[in-house]
């Protein structure tokens, strides 16, 4: 006689609560990740090796700073904010502080139309509906605030106003310098003063 087949034992993630061969195409697949690599190191040896190598960098990084901080007191000071600057993304991505530069773009539609494009004032504290305002009434245009290619806010100014604008926002703004405002010209960026 034959023997009765076994119920298959299904393993389930405790976080998603899907097959942890479905885990990576979960919402969150990086919740997942440290029950996966507990639980099933061998579906996922990848995140085995990213998180035993994430383990050796945090050690280094640990007796990087003990060593700094306790071999000279000048060199603590300096390096402090260099690892403030430097932030990390998930899959040890770095992102970069964002410079302080207005970019000012002249676009051209329809032949004759000119759109001026102002990015990077709220990087200086200026309140974009605030400087749209300003910028509409002393060029008398329409000005308005709008997400960018990147999903950034910037200001959109009706009309070539590129090279009066300069010393409006230098003059409106003095948080903002001339030497922090580049024009982009043929694809190329240059400087405003």
């Amino acid at each position: 006689m034959a023997e009765k087949p076994q119920p298959v034992r299904v393993l389930y993630c405790g976080v998603c609560s899907l097959p942890p061969e479905y885990c990576e195409f979960g919402s969150d697949f990086e919740k997942c990740k440290p029950w996966l690599i507990q639980n099933a190191p061998d579906l996922y040896p990848n995140l085995l090796k990213e998180a035993n190598d994430k383990g050796a960098d945090n050690v280094a990084d640990k007796l990087q700073s003990t060593g700094i901080s306790s071999g000279a007191g000048d060199g603590a000071a300096s390096s402090a904010p260099k690892q403030e600057e430097v932030k990390r993304l998930p899959g040890g991505k770095i992102k970069k502080k964002d410079k302080q530069e207005v970019v000012i773009e002249k676009v051209v539609r329809n032949k004759r139309k000119c759109i001026t494009t102002v990015k990077g004032l709220e990087l200086f504290g200026v309140k974009l509906s605030d400087a749209s305002k300003k910028l509409g009434k002393k060029f008398a245009t329409g000005a308005s605030v709008v997400k960018g290619p990147t999903e950034k806010e910037q200001i959109d100014v009706q009309g070539d106003i590129a090279y009066d604008i300069v010393e409006f926002i230098t003059d409106t703004w003095p948080d903002v310098s001339e030497t922090a405002i580049f024009f982009i010209e043929d694809g190329r960026k240059v400087p405003a003063a």
